[in-house]
């Protein structure tokens, strides 16, 4: 049977779960003009509060989880991966073949998404937390039924928090491992690198300030030119000088080594989950 394709420039978008990814993917739509709020709704059933923030830039909030189905084109799984399965049993009977479902759940497989809801039309995101501010890095596999033009949607509506790629549902362990997780190893670093420079002598919220702006310029520095980032670092190694004094000690330390290992351990782990 031919799949209805999903109306791009009117398709109304639904969330199941209203936690701040599901707000994050909202705002982005909305704050880039993917989408008006007009055309999103979610369901809260308990927390006010949440109410109040998806209200605050237009969604409509419904009073339940069946509503937002009904309602919605596109529907969006953000709740936790623990309740997914007890989430998308409980919809399959309102779950047609008209509906695309996305899965923003860490370490739920596209396999096990589909036998629960008994559709196939579905597409599998792996988003990070920066979504907050527009600066997700964000993975996407289509399932079974889901269709190019399902994921030409998918692709501009996660555009709308960031970056996205597409890759084989095979690599997600990794990805978690990698951009799922990797934002913590990141703040990880901000926070040595005020340390150090307070360790230094600079006051906490300058040597704060300045961690962070420096990881932001240095990641800003290999996406807008292109050059590897170990050619990025030889730029600013200078004979002798005060640059590579700092990297021996970081190759003295494992820096490398200890980065590379928290991405494999977090991917292991997100194996055992899945």
């Amino acid at each position: 049977m031919e799949i209805a394709s999903i109306p791009a420039d009117t398709y109304t978008l639904g969330f199941i779960g209203a936690g701040k990814m599901a707000e994050s993917i909202a705002r982005g739509a909305v704050r880039s003009g993917v989408l008006p709020p007009s055309r999103i709704r979610t369901a809260v059933h308990s927390n006010p509060a949440r109410r109040t923030a998806f209200e605050s830039f237009g969604v409509t909030v419904l009073s339940s989880n069946d509503d937002v189905v009904r309602e919605s084109n596109v529907v969006v799984l953000s709740v936790k991966p623990q309740l997914v399965k007890d989430v998308v049993s409980k919809l399959k009977p309102i779950i047609t073949k008209d509906k695309l479902l996305v899965s923003v759940a860490a370490g739920v497989k596209l396999k096990d998404l589909q036998e629960w809801a008994g559709s196939h039309r579905f597409v599998r995101v792996m988003p990070n937390t920066p979504a907050a501010v527009g600066e997700a890095a964000s993975v996407m596999s289509l399932g079974a039924a889901a269709t190019e033009e399902d994921g030409n949607i998918i692709a501009k509506l996660f555009g709308s928090i960031g970056k996205i790629w597409r890759a084989e549902e095979k690599y997600f362990d990794g990805i978690t491992g990698l951009s799922g997780s990797g934002p913590a190893y990141i703040y990880l670093a901000i926070e040595a690198l005020a340390d150090g420079g307070v360790a230094a002598g600079l006051p906490r919220d300058l040597s704060l300030n300045l961690a962070s702006q420096t990881v932001l310029g240095a990641a800003s520095m290999v996406t807008q030119t292109g050059k590897h980032p170990g050619q990025l670092k030889d730029d600013v190694t200078s004979p002798g000088g005060t640059t590579i004094a700092g990297i021996h000690e970081l190759e003295n330390g494992g820096f490398r080594g200890t980065l590379m290992n928290a991405v494999v351990a977090a991917a292991k782990r997100s194996r055992e989950l899945s």
